[in-house]
């Protein structure tokens, strides 16, 4: 499990992983796009931090409201470059010359899933900031809070799975 013996593999990027970064790049750009269209209309405070149920408990300078996009630009970013470097990575199963190929491939697929799944969390956050001080429909409702958390465990729970059922072919390959 330990980094240092993994071995190197290049993963070529199949037709779904060159979809899934076009896909990826798509909700930044519009999570930016929903930031500067509706800054000049906000107000000097805004909510900056809710409970449950998208209740505001905490306001700021409209200012804050570009902190969200930086982050998750960086953070698109990072998982990037992390996901260029498979072979330095920990996993829950053992990687061998046999699965190394198959466990990296799901695990930067894996990436490329959550850093879509990560920016999409970034524009509800925002577009519910924003749609409490303006004009904007309350299109997600209430049940957004289900959503933001459907869509960052999901593809966890998914990718773990599909490394776990690899992990257990290949230990039965070699038997």
């Amino acid at each position: 499990m330990g980094t240092a013996s993994n071995p190197k593999r290049r993963i070529p990027l199949t037709v779904t992983d060159k979809i899934l970064e076009g896909i990826g790049v798509l909700p930044l750009l519009c999570l930016w796009m929903l930031i500067i269209s509706n800054y000049a209309t906000l107000p000097d405070n805004i909510p900056i931090h809710f409970k449950s149920g998208w209740e505001p408990d905490g306001y700021g300078s409209k200012t804050t409201i570009i902190a969200l996009p930086i982050v998750a630009t960086l953070l698109y970013l990072v998982l990037t470059f992390v996901a260029a470097f498979p072979h330095k990575l920990n996993y829950a199963v053992t990687i061998t010359e046999v699965n190394a190929q198959k466990q990296y491939s799901i695990f930067t697929r894996f990436f490329r899933v959550f850093k879509v799944a990560i920016v999409v969390i970034f524009f509800i956050i925002e577009y519910k900031t924003i749609q409490m001080v303006t004009d904007l429909p309350d299109v997600l409702g209430k049940s957004s809070m289900f959503l933001v958390f459907a869509v960052l465990s999901t593809p966890i729970f998914y990718f773990l799975i599909q490394s776990s059922k690899n992990a257990s072919r290949d230990t039965n390959s070699n038997i």
